[in-house]
């Protein structure tokens, strides 16, 4: 809902929108439904171009299993349409290492090689539900591999609300950077995954999301990312833990630290700093963080390191996520 009223509000402002990917007119898990079809004429009707408010269109068009080829037509439209919000969808994250050379030679690099702006979206849905190696990873390590000098944005969304604003800074600021959103699968139904209406027309982009709880009890503080910050939420509330604070990275490049510090300087009292995420070591963001994260030492809490993103088995899957889980609160784990 927050994505379609981003879509909406853009084009009542005279903003395009186009929109590719496999399944993007229904949503890879029927979560858009962009598109209805009447079943006996099979006419297409696209409800957000009815609105007799808009000023701009919106084009979305299921896309065929050409990943390199749909991402490098649309980064080109981008580029020639720059005020046009444009957007490349995989239908599961893992689905973009088809388009890695478009990722490393163009999204990437272009504007430091050929001085060249752009503002392509690329939504990679990304999230641990036991869905097997195939499609549980966005492989969140290569993007951030690729950032440096404020090349592009990469952004892990928990809330409708930012990623509104997230999708409307994309236009409405006067340059125009690449954005990769990891986004979610899981949260599209989380029960807590919900935002108030105040905040889409009052709020904007948080980068950083602060927790509720009393500071001054705090001995340990979480950062996470994502729709792991929902389990270990679960966690806490289970076992009544006020000692832990978790603090999530909505926006993990550009790393804003002066923003990260002021959350942190509020809690006096804190041992621990730890990044946690539900990807093996040698994936998700840790490699990241432990190179750009200055502000305090941090410890770590994934899965071990593993060749794949995720087992084949959903037992084991669930196995694994739950040790991941249990480390965090768990104060005799180093």
């Amino acid at each position: 809902m927050g994505e379609i009223f981003a879509f909406g509000s853009l084009m009542e402002e005279g903003y395009n929108v186009r929109i590719s990917g496999q399944d993007v007119e229904r949503g890879t898990f029927s979560h858009r439904h962009a598109i209805l079809r009447d079943e006996i004429s099979s006419e297409k009707f696209n409800l957000l171009n009815s609105n007799p408010k808009n000023k701009g269109v919106m084009s979305i068009y299921n896309s065929s299993l050409s990943e390199y080829g749909v991402l490098g037509f649309d980064y080109g439209y981008a580029m020639a349409a720059p005020n046009t919000l444009t957007i490349w969808e995989a239908q599961f994250g893992d689905f973009s290492n088809g388009a890695q050379i478009i990722f490393d030679q163009y999204v990437s690099a272009a504007e430091d090689k050929w001085k060249q702006q752009n503002g392509i979206v690329v939504l990679l849905p990304h999230g641990y539900e036991g869905q097997g190696s195939e499609h549980s990873s966005a492989r969140i390590e290569r993007y951030l591999q690729l950032c440096a000098n404020d090349n592009m944005t990469v952004a892990n969304c928990t809330t409708p609300a930012n990623f509104f604003h997230l999708l409307r800074r994309q236009m409405k600021r006067n340059f125009r950077k690449p954005l990769i959103v990891f986004t979610p699968k899981s949260l599209l139904r989380h029960p807590l995954a919900v935002s108030e209406m105040v905040e889409f027309s009052e709020g904007e982009f948080e980068e950083v999301i602060d927790d509720t709880i009393d500071p001054n009890g705090v001995d340990r503080i979480v950062l996470c990312s994502g729709k792991f910050y929902y389990d270990l939420l679960d966690e806490r509330e289970k076992n009544e833990r006020k000692d832990v604070a978790l603090i999530r990275l909505e926006q993990l490049f550009p790393l804003h630290e002066e923003k990260i510090e002021r959350i942190l300087s509020r809690y006096p009292n804190v041992k621990d700093y730890i990044w946690a995420q539900e990807e093996p070591r040698n994936m998700g963001a840790w490699s990241y963080m432990l190179q750009r994260f200055g502000l305090r030492e941090l410890k770590i809490r994934s899965r071990k390191f593993y060749a794949v993103p995720a087992t084949g088995s959903s037992t084991r899957s669930k196995r694994r996520h739950r040790r991941v889980i249990e480390s965090v609160f768990d104060n005799k784990t180093t």
